[in-house]
């Protein structure tokens, strides 16, 4: 079954260009050339709203409130012409999964609904899968060996990605350095554990928005909230 897609632009010509570009995808496009239009269909759930953050009366922040307080799962791409960190920082904090900065290649729009929507949702249905783990700020494809910042991929080395897993699959708990060793490195490595406190200090600074905590004199925890 395909997609359901919501696009709010209000330049016509945009407009028609964006839905012919994605309908040629495969996707089930509606299209809204203003804010108060997009508003009367929120309640229709669609698997993926791209909004146009100027519109001519209501702006595309208080249509992602109405999407995200509707359903608080809805993936969100947000398109904008203006101030571009000022927008995209708004927008991400408001909840979209995507910004893209105007101009772009309709097939860039594309390229990114593509990955988004693999990532929320699995094969089988509409409910996220382990294909697209939701980690605080990131999302872990598992399946693809990636991570992903507001659909920007995170660069993780083999050992770094298995031991952020770890950490994931072992949250709220502290967590010694000898089991990171044993589970991440394998029995048979015979080095120092330093090399546990040196790939989390990097692996600190590729995903910052995550809290491991030190636990001195024993290890790590993975701080994060249910």
């Amino acid at each position: 079954m395909s997609k359901k897609i919501y696009l709010v632009e209000d330049e016509k010509s945009l407009n028609i260009l964006l839905e012919k570009y994605l309908q040629k995808e495969g996707y089930e496009g509606t299209t809204f050339a203003d804010g108060g239009s997009a508003m009367e269909r929120i309640k229709d759930m669609p698997d993926l709203w791209i909004l146009d953050i100027m519109l001519p009366d209501i702006n595309g922040y208080e249509i992602i409130k109405a999407v995200k307080e509707n359903n608080k799962n809805t993936p969100v791409i947000f398109m904008s012409a203006r101030n571009e960190e000022l927008d995209r920082v708004v927008g991400l904090e408001l909840g979209s999964d995507d910004y893209l900065s105007k101009p772009f290649l309709p097939r860039e729009l594309v390229i990114r609904t593509n990955r988004l929507l693999e990532r929320v949702y699995s094969k089988e249905g509409n409910e996220p899968s382990e294909a697209g783990l939701s980690v605080g700020d990131y999302i872990i494809n598992r399946r693809q060996r990636a991570v992903f910042l507001y659909g920007e991929e995170v660069q993780l080395t083999n050992k770094e990605f298995k031991l952020l897993n770890y950490f994931v699959d072992n949250k709220n708990n502290v967590i010694s350095r000898e089991q990171i060793l044993t589970s991440v490195w394998g029995d048979d490595y015979f080095g120092s554990d330093r090399v546990v406190d040196d790939t989390i200090r990097r692996l600190r600074k590729k995903v910052d928005r995550l809290n491991i905590e030190t636990v001195y004199g024993y290890g790590y925890k993975l701080v994060l909230k249910s």
